[in-house]
């Protein structure tokens, strides 16, 4: 029995392009190595200006707007891996899925957020989409609203404990109300807090490469004490840089119950060469507690270090999703 049978775990595939779906892709798939996928305004910008598949659709819709051309060209992307995915989604309605982010400069705006994600769903008319919306506090109003509308939605842009808390709480209250039981995941980012802390830790005599890895695992103790079996914990930006780490670790350390891990495509190859295929060792809310009063101790403000990711996270997603638009119009 493989780690998706016995723990409900999966991993996702953190990339999406028109070639890219119509071959690799569905390699992976028919192969188990993922069961899921996952885009952002990073990956959209990437694939759409870097990759000649998208050339003659671009050139074709000049006369529309640049927000126009990108959704008519994510759309179909999403639609296309939706497909792809529909047969797995299909046996297990816990994977099988694809999101789609909404207007990253919608992030502070509720009604809007909600509007451009019933419209996003409606349009791609798959059952297998997640609208993905930040963890913000017009993002925490938007899911509620979305799941009891019946739409799976993917919370990202997590960061602390505390909005891993309010986005199960929101997510919870939603599925609560609808009928049909949408899904929903809430996408706890990893690496970047060891990018961004190591230095200091290594000045001060702390241990590198551990802080993305527990506070990861104190937000998927707080989606996990809702014990709602709709609601997945999913560990993203699992990617490694450098050569310090493991390429895999991201997902070697994080291999819980009822998890999902979305990665690069580098980052799962090393996983299928070199990883560990078994269950990781689950630290306790209490040790995760005592390993924050430890920093606390060294005058580590970690609600800080959380606060600049995420900000610097949003505009890093708004400056992707403007630098493709103004792309598009030649």
């Amino acid at each position: 029995m493989n780690l998706r049978q016995k723990i409900n775990y999966s991993i996702w595939c953190d990339f999406i392009e028109r070639d890219f779906l119509e071959n690799e892709f569905q390699t992976l798939i028919n192969d188990g190595i993922i069961h899921g996928a996952t885009s952002n305004p990073a990956i959209f910008e990437n694939s759409i200006t870097n990759s000649p598949a998208y050339k003659n659709d671009i050139s074709s819709m000049q006369h529309l707007s640049q927000k126009g051309i990108y959704e008519i060209l994510a759309i179909k992307d999403i639609k296309r891996a939706a497909e792809v995915l529909l047969p797995l989604y299909k046996k297990d309605t816990n994977d099988g899925f694809i999101s789609i982010e909404v207007d990253p400069t919608l992030c502070d705006d509720m009604m809007g957020t909600i509007e451009e994600g019933v419209r996003l769903f409606k349009t791609i008319h798959m059952p297998n989409v997640m609208i993905k919306v930040p963890a913000t506090e017009a993002g925490y109003g938007a899911m509620k609203e979305l799941t009891s509308m019946g739409i799976n939605v993917n919370a990202t842009l997590v960061f602390t404990p505390l909005q891993a808390l309010e986005c199960a709480k929101a997510l919870d209250s939603g599925i609560k109300k609808s009928d049909k039981k949408p899904k929903a995941v809430v996408s706890v980012f990893v690496s970047r807090f060891d990018r961004a802390c190591d230095d200091i830790f290594k000045s001060k005599g702390l241990e590198t490469g551990k802080l993305g890895i527990i506070n990861a695992t104190k937000c998927y103790h707080e989606v996990e004490n809702l014990k709602n079996e709709n609601i997945r914990t999913l560990f993203a930006s699992t990617g490694v840089k450098g050569d310090e780490l493991p390429k895999s670790y991201y997902i070697d350390t994080l291999i819980y119950p009822n998890s999902i891990n979305t990665a690069p495509l580098d980052t799962i190859k090393a996983f299928e060469t070199s990883g560990t295929k078994k269950m990781s060792q689950l630290l306790s809310l209490q040790k995760c507690n005592d390993y924050f009063e430890l920093l606390n101790q060294n005058n580590i403000d970690i609600q800080e270090i959380s606060n600049k990711l995420l900000n610097d996270g949003l505009d890093a997603f708004k400056v992707s999703f403007g630098q493709m638009l103004t792309k598009l119009k030649s």
